[in-house]
């Protein structure tokens, strides 16, 4: 991954240095996940984009009366979320939770980006997705893998959250903000085709699952959500780094 260097003040707030560094980490990021050789030269990123991407779609099921199961995180980086029940809203519920898993963590990264503003909230936040991903361990994750590897990210955020100097921690959540509103793009093939293959399994993708319960067709869908993320990040960080 890319090393950053750190500005002479490192109490200040993160500056438009900072903004340089974070969306070419961004590009570069969504760049080097296109080709398989870069999921594994950014593979801590690339499992907790899968995070990411499932939790959205738990999260919302259980928002909407359903039921969240397990979550699963495979070593290659794939992942399932499995939920159950019957959904609030019907055939618009089950396209929400099939949107959830690639919106949702752009939305989630907004927030943390907007949240890196302020000394005290940019600590809230890495005090709270380190806690969400050690409290998915305990409630959902149930592949042995996601257990060995969620726990440590989780514990990572938190000792950063705890000993890193302010002008650190502003930066760290900004920069797994960014990570959250690019996962949409960890494989930006995903969104624009009828089925994948998950841990062996064929299963339609998300936008077809989408298309399947609305209207249009599932490539209609994947350009909303790749478009909808985008934004999501080029407006959160105009807004954190308003002067």
């Amino acid at each position: 991954m890319t090393q950053f260097e750190l500005p002479p003040s490192p109490s200040a707030r993160p500056g438009r240095h900072s903004v340089v560094w974070l969306v070419a980490a961004a590009g570069l990021t969504v760049l080097l996940w296109q080709f398989p050789w870069g999921n594994y030269l950014l593979y801590p990123f690339t499992l907790l984009a899968t995070w990411f991407h499932e939790m959205g779609h738990g999260l919302m099921a259980l928002l909407l009366g359903g039921e969240f199961h397990r979550l699963e995180i495979y070593p290659d980086g794939s992942g399932l979320a499995i939920h159950s029940g019957q959904l609030f809203l019907g055939r618009v519920g089950r396209a929400l939770v099939a949107a959830a898993g690639p919106m949702g963590p752009p939305l989630a990264g907004a927030l943390f980006i907007l949240t890196s503003r302020r000394r005290g909230t940019a600590r809230l936040g890495l005090v709270f997705l380190g806690s969400l991903l050690l409290l998915s361990t305990l409630l959902w994750v149930r592949s042995p893998f996601g257990l060995l590897f969620l726990p440590a990210m989780g514990l990572g955020i938190l000792a950063v959250a705890r000993w890193a100097s302010p002008w650190l921690r502003g930066f760290a959540l900004q920069f797994l903000g960014v990570q959250a509103c690019v996962s949409t793009y960890h494989q930006l093939d995903y969104l624009f085709v009828e089925s994948a293959v998950i841990n062996g399994r064929l299963v339609l993708s998300d936008s077809s699952q989408i298309a399947q319960n609305l209207f249009l067709p599932y490539w209609f869908w994947g350009g909303v959500m790749a478009v909808f993320s985008l934004v999501l990040l080029i407006t959160s960080l105009q807004l954190a780094f308003r002067d």
